[in-house]
């Protein structure tokens, strides 16, 4: 049980056991809304019922409502998948089917029709009927006690008006004598009401059904495969480190349950062995695979400082961490969470579909009744009209209507979820659809974030000098420029031993930068103009720096002067670096047919010069974070649809006022509130691949349910014609559900656009 949006209102999930198609959904649903204050989603796929109720509701009350439904409920207290039930299924359906297929061989083929065969189709037919399609009669009777039809209803009906006509022929019928024939038909055949036995309908509708329901609960468990796999990735142990004065190393290992870890433990990961929680390194080196999290296969460079996630991997070192987040606040919990609240979540489609099935029961039951009625008043015999109406039963169970849109959200969200997307639900994916501009953030969104030196121009001396005297001053600053110009140096010696000069007299020049004492000589590093105010260097520099100076300006880029003695040595231009697959996502996103715009804080000259690096058009520069809303709010208003890619938090007012906000993978709680998809994954593409796979699970799920209107929008009046044989109604019927799973589980293989 979490809390709810609302302070008085808490959100309680409910496993549901005894549901089987849309009409079950929509009953659980009315149930539960009769309950003052009470809102709930069901979905069929997931066996989950999501319920928003006052606190001073109890969970018992709410499970009595669905109990008085005449279905089965318990409180969920943590994310599991639905149990799996195929075992018994499995086991019913082999049995069933060895029954059957001798019925079914004899009933057509009249050659092998010996003397009593109808006898012995009795015999094996009814523990089929009785045992085999025993699951569909007793949630028959379960929602009959309670004044409710469904999908079960029209099966026992089905199949027991087929098997009871069979034993009336046979007891009071001439289908009992000696000798008696008939043939099999595809449609419904003509003939002697009381002299033909339909045990082969009876026992082949079961089995094809125990077919349909088997396959479809496989199918429903691999779709859920994702969610599963997440909730399997976590450490169940961990190597806590306990203070033990009398150990050389102050500390002795103790083996603990990851869920034991509370918030400031320090713990110990070995080579190979997964993170058991959030945390920062405090000591150690290590290569970590994030895969389960984010779908990137490329290890991960950590040490001291640096923060590593639960269910990581460590290669090559170990690491001694201190916990920042334990159980159910970890990275990996919350991931789990939101795929699962996206899993439970209801769609516009989908609650048009529960709606239709809720009602569509009665109307199959008063159709049925007119094709007895109205076959008998055309001239038709019982035997026709019985049948007709047996077919008509079985070929409309909605079924593949219950399943359309939610396992195709299941399979769709799970594979997101693999990739590093976590998507917030189904209004996302519809969003998505929608969406022909996309807004993105610059800084730490199309760039790294971090500064780099793009470019050094000496004058009069070595780069290697300018650049080791640099980074010996620079490294005793946090500033961010500070960090490039050492990174600059370090990378540039990582093949060779590095060289660190000694400082000596290090100041940092208020808002301008820093100024140290290297080999003797006091260097000065910061904007030339600062540096000019501070009698560093004279206003009249080398036409060399000035051109410097001008090029980096022009482009964006920040000029950092180095000096010593007076004199401007060298301009080291720092950027931003764009990130390596930003070219390529703005490209395959026009492919998609979304227009990009650049929106910054930046000032236009930098906006600009990434902007055309991108081959973006439209730019909107200095802007405040506070302002991106109002940028967002402008561009809809101009009738434009828009997604807003940004890091989730300076930009959060943006990405709650676009139509689908996309948060760039820091994972943090803002990130995850403010936004509909986030991003896990640092790659930019990912960007192209949340939008591809949404439009993709969005389009399977309008194939579904086309597939399942339009097949008993067709199917109906054919039965009810008597142009189709009841039990090929039923493999009919058993197969569409079979192929909306089916249809859906093709999203497992989508590799994005």
């Amino acid at each position: 049980m979490t809390a709810g949006v609302d302070s008085s209102l808490v959100t309680i999930d409910l496993a549901i056991d005894g549901m089987t198609c849309a009409s079950c959904v929509a009953r659980v649903e009315k149930r539960l809304g009769r309950i003052d204050g009470v809102q709930a989603t069901v979905n069929l796929a997931t066996e989950r019922a999501r319920v928003l109720a006052p606190a001073s509701i109890s969970p018992d009350a709410l499970i009595a409502a669905v109990t008085g439904a005449g279905y089965g409920a318990h409180v969920v207290e943590q994310v599991r998948p639905p149990a799996n039930r195929t075992g018994m299924l499995r086991r019913r359906l082999l049995v069933s089917a060895v029954l059957a297929v001798p019925v079914i061989v004899i009933a057509m083929v009249p050659a092998w029709q010996f003397a009593g065969w109808q006898w012995l189709s009795l015999v094996l037919a009814a523990p089929v009927v009785f045992w085999g399609g025993l699951p569909f009669h007793r949630a028959t009777l379960a929602n009959l006690r309670h004044g409710a039809v469904t999908m079960d209803t029209l099966v026992t009906l089905g199949t027991g008006a087929a098997f009871a006509w069979s034993v009336w022929a046979l007891v009071f019928g001439s289908a009992g004598e000696p000798g008696m024939r008939h043939a099999f038909s595809l449609a419904v055949s003509s003939g002697n009401a009381s002299g033909a036995v339909y045990f082969d309908v009876a026992a082949g509708v079961t089995v094809f059904l125990l077919l349909g329901r088997s396959i479809e609960e496989r199918s429903r468990r691999r779709a859920g495969s994702a969610l599963r796999s997440l909730l399997e990735v976590g450490a169940r142990t961990a190597t806590r480190l306990e203070p033990a004065p009398d150990s050389a190393a102050g500390f002795r290992e103790v083996p603990v349950p990851a869920q034991s870890l509370v918030v400031g433990d320090l713990f110990l990961v070995r080579p190979g062995e997964k993170v058991p929680a959030d945390g920062i390194v405090v000591d150690g080196e290590a290569a970590v695979d994030t895969s389960a999290l984010t779908g990137e296969s490329m290890p991960v460079d950590v040490s001291a400082g640096d923060q590593v996630s639960g269910a990581a991997i460590a290669q090559g070192g170990s690491l001694v961490v201190r916990a920042t987040r334990v159980g159910a606040d970890t990275q990996l919990a919350r991931m789990t969470r939101i795929v699962e609240d996206a899993q439970t979540g209801s769609s516009r489609s989908q609650r048009l579909a529960d709606r239709v099935s809720a009602v569509f029961v009665p109307i199959v039951l008063a159709i049925a009744v007119a094709t007895v009625a109205g076959g008998i008043l055309a001239g038709g015999t019982t035997s026709e009209a019985l049948t007709a109406a047996v077919a008509v039963l079985i070929v409309a169970c909605p079924c593949a209507l219950g399943l359309a849109t939610p396992v195709a959200l299941l399979v769709g969200t799970g594979r997101a979820a693999q990739s590093g997307i976590l998507i917030t639900g189904p209004e996302a994916l519809e969003q998505a659809r929608r969406i022909d501009t996309i807004v993105f953030d610059k800084t730490g969104t199309l760039t790294t974030g971090r500064m780099r030196v793009s470019a050094v121009v000496v004058v009069g001396e070595s780069e290697e000098v300018v650049l080791r005297r640099a980074a010996a001053v620079e490294r005793l600053s946090e500033h961010p420029i500070a960090r490039a110009v050492v990174a600059a140096w370090d990378d540039r010696e990582r093949d060779a031993r590095p060289v660190r000069s000694r400082v000596s007299g290090f100041r940092s020049l208020a808002g301008s930068g820093v100024a140290g004492t290297v080999d003797g000589v006091r260097v000065s590093i910061g904007r030339p103009d600062q540096l000019v105010a501070h009698g560093a260097i004279t206003a009249t520099m080398d036409e060399t720096v000035c051109d410097a100076i001008d090029r980096a300006a022009a482009a964006g880029a920040t000029a950092v002067v180095v000096a010593w003695e007076g004199r401007a040595r060298a301009v080291l231009v720092v950027g931003d670096a764009l990130r390596p697959d930003a070219v390529e996502t703005v490209t395959r996103l026009r492919a998609l047919g979304l227009a990009p715009v650049l929106l910054s804080g930046d000032s236009a000259a930098a906006a600009h010069a990434i902007a055309a690096e991108l081959g973006i058009d439209e730019v909107v520069a200095g802007v405040l974070p506070a302002g991106k809303a109002e940028v967002i709010r402008a561009l809809q208003d101009a009738g434009r649809t828009v997604a807003m890619v940004g890091d989730g938090v300076n930009d959060a007012a943006a990405l709650a006022q676009s139509d689908l906000g996309i948060a760039m993978g820091s994972g943090t709680d803002a990130a995850m509130h403010a936004s509909d998809i986030t991003l896990v994954r640092s790659e930019l593409s990912a960007v192209v691949d949340a939008v591809s796979l949404s439009r993709r699970t969005v389009r399977v799920i309008r194939g579904n349910l086309f597939w399942a209107f339009a097949y008993n929008a067709a199917a109906l009046p054919v039965a009810a014609a008597g142009l189709l044989n009841p039990m090929i109604a039923g493999a009919a019927m058993a197969f569409s559900s079979v192929f909306v799973v089916l249809n859906s589980l093709r999203l497992r293989r989508d590799r994005g656009a």
